[in-house]
């Protein structure tokens, strides 16, 4: 196939990246705490572990999971817990052991967890001690045979540690009442595993080292599985393509998305492990008046969000007083980042909010913009490094440039299929390695691709295709909205019609007013039918608007 994105690659960026560079993410682990031992690597609540002590603490813990609990190559162990100190210790021990992480969502339910447990076979879990008594309610039911709790100050100097779980425990009342027989302290863990010399266990590109859960907002979560060959390859495609922004140099990457979160996993946790920078530790990135204090305590080179968490940096008072003179990598994925936010970032901050485009599918980076990029473009980026993008109809027959179609990623971190869901699998990976997105787009000349909206999302108004994100990014934009979602209601002369949950910063901003504003940037059929103000958007943990809970909410009634 034809590859017109290579003529707009940033210079310096290979067409192909040397995956063979590294056996697994456990080797380019051991490889970076050699180089960079007396370098900070984590940051969380005011405390600093180098990457010489997470390299003794992984190997605490590792030895713990192979020797005491007896856990071998390939055994899947759950790791549940917002962003701490302990997050990266578990991942990397776990990595190192020869086991395969199932990072698990904090926030799920009894019914979610169960089903992720249970769909893994977990013999293991490392669970924050604030949810432990929703493991409680399932653990029966599941194969986990061994538990490790952690509070949120375990990792933390004692005096600061124990005044941390004091007020989490006792006065913020955030721990409910929990029993879980034979569980096991995280300390208590690195304490025997002290005991034992340990070695980081051999694995290759075809092990896996994740199972990282995907799609629970459309149905029932699937296993992604994600090889160290997937992991490898993202991490070496990403690191090819921020080595000549970066370089050398050390600096602290603001780590807000939680690390169970493919993108922040890949593009923080792992990635700038690489070049020995400090992953800066944010665990409610929701507080965001303790958000911008820690920021304004710190100096940061680069952040990672999705729009949502920009929007709601922007909107803080003290946002714009921060000191930017040290920032140089915005990277905005997860979901569309909106051009009025990012307008807003690159005013107040002199940085430009860059796109990047992914899936969990796809370890997760696909496309990313040119770093050095002056403003805002509006698309999701080029194929970066050993990636070809292909746009297809639906019978999966390549479009030419400039049509919109599904777009489709072939590459080497395109994940391994499905857990244990061979039709899912042939349904989304054809026999020529094409990973089909369910996302609609196309490629300009230039190659660059422009993603319009989600397969699913697509609203039909009398036959016409309305994307919800072009429709969110006009409404976005008018200075008294603060967030918008946009779905479908069906109508019985039209199909459907346009419909606009907004929350406002405005309070004299009126429905009428607003679809006048629309009418100036969207053809009539584009402008909402129907506006409805709210105080709250659902959201999914990491900050995504969830259309689904709206079309619950407003559409059936559920």
């Amino acid at each position: 196939m034809q590859k017109p994105w290579l003529k707009s690659y940033p210079a310096g960026v290979p067409e192909e990246i040397d995956i063979n560079a590294y056996s697994s993410v456990a080797d380019i682990f051991d490889t970076s705490v050699a180089k960079f031992a007396d370098f900070p690597a984590y940051t969380n609540f005011g405390k600093t572990l180098s990457y010489r002590e997470i390299d003794i603490y992984t190997a605490q813990l590792g030895a713990y999971l192979k020797y005491e609990l007896g856990l071998e190559k390939g055994d899947r162990v759950a790791v549940m817990m917002p962003n701490l100190l302990q997050d990266p210790i578990s991942i990397f021990a776990i990595l190192r052991a020869g086991l395969v992480v199932v990072n698990t969502n904090p926030l799920y339910t009894s019914r979610e967890l169960k089903h992720q447990l249970t769909d893994s076979g977990a013999k293991a879990i490392i669970i924050i001690e604030n949810f432990a008594h929703v493991l409680q309610e399932v653990i029966d039911e599941t194969p986990v045979e061994h538990v490790i709790t952690t509070k949120m100050g375990d990792m933390l100097s004692p005096l600061k540690g124990f005044i941390i779980n004091a007020v989490v425990k006792h006065i913020k009342k955030m721990v409910p009442p929990f029993s879980l027989k034979n569980a096991v302290a995280f300390k208590q863990a690195l304490k025997f595993g002290a005991r034992h010399r340990f070695q980081t266990v051999l694995t290759n590109h075809s092990d896996t080292a994740f199972l990282q859960y995907t799609g629970g907002t459309t149905g029932v979560a699937k296993g992604a599985i994600l090889s160290n060959r997937n992991m490898v390859a993202n991490m070496q495609q990403a690191s090819a393509w921020i080595d000549g922004s970066i370089g050398n140099e050390k600096g602290t990457i603001i780590t807000a998305l939680p690390l169970y979160h493919i993108f922040s996993l890949t593009a923080n946790c792992l990635t700038f492990m690489k070049y020995g920078w400090c992953n800066y530790l944010i665990t409610n990135p929701r507080d965001i008046n303790g958000f911008v204090k820690e920021l304004q305590a710190t100096r940061f080179h680069a952040i990672t969000g999705v729009n949502t968490l920009f929007n709601g940096l922007l909107n803080h008072p003290d946002f714009k007083n921060l000191d930017f003179s040290s920032l140089k990598v915005v990277l905005g994925g997860g979901m569309a980042v909106q051009r009025g936010v990012a307008e807003r970032w690159k005013e107040v901050t002199g940085v430009t909010l860059v796109e990047a485009y992914g899936l969990t599918e796809t370890s997760p980076a696909a496309c990313i913009n040119p770093l050095d990029l002056k403003e805002f473009n509006g698309k999701i980026g080029l194929p970066i490094s050993s990636t070809e993008v292909s746009i297809q109809d639906d019978d999966w027959n390549e479009l030419p440039l400039g049509e919109q179609g599904e777009i489709c990623i072939r590459g080497p971190q395109v994940m391994e299929g499905y857990w244990k869901r061979p039709k899912e699998t042939s349904l989304v990976l054809s026999n020529d390695g094409w990973l089909h997105t369910g996302d609609i787009g196309f490629m300009d000349e230039n190659g660059f691709v422009q993603i319009v909206d989600r397969k699913k999302d697509m609203i039909l108004v009398s036959g016409f295709n309305v994307f919800p994100n072009e429709v969110e990014d006009v409404i976005a934009s008018h200075p008294g909205v603060l967030e918008v979602g946009v779905i479908g209601k069906p109508d019985e002369h039209s199909g459907e019609v346009v419909m606009a949950i907004v929350v406002k910063t405005d309070e004299a901003l009126t429905e009428q007013a607003l679809k006048d504003y629309c009418r100036e940037g969207l053809t009539s059929y584009k402008v909402p039918k129907i506006i409805v103000f709210t105080d709250e958007l659902p959201k999914t943990n990491v900050g995504k608007i969830l259309r689904r809970e709206l079309r619950d909410k407003y559409i059936t009634g559920t």
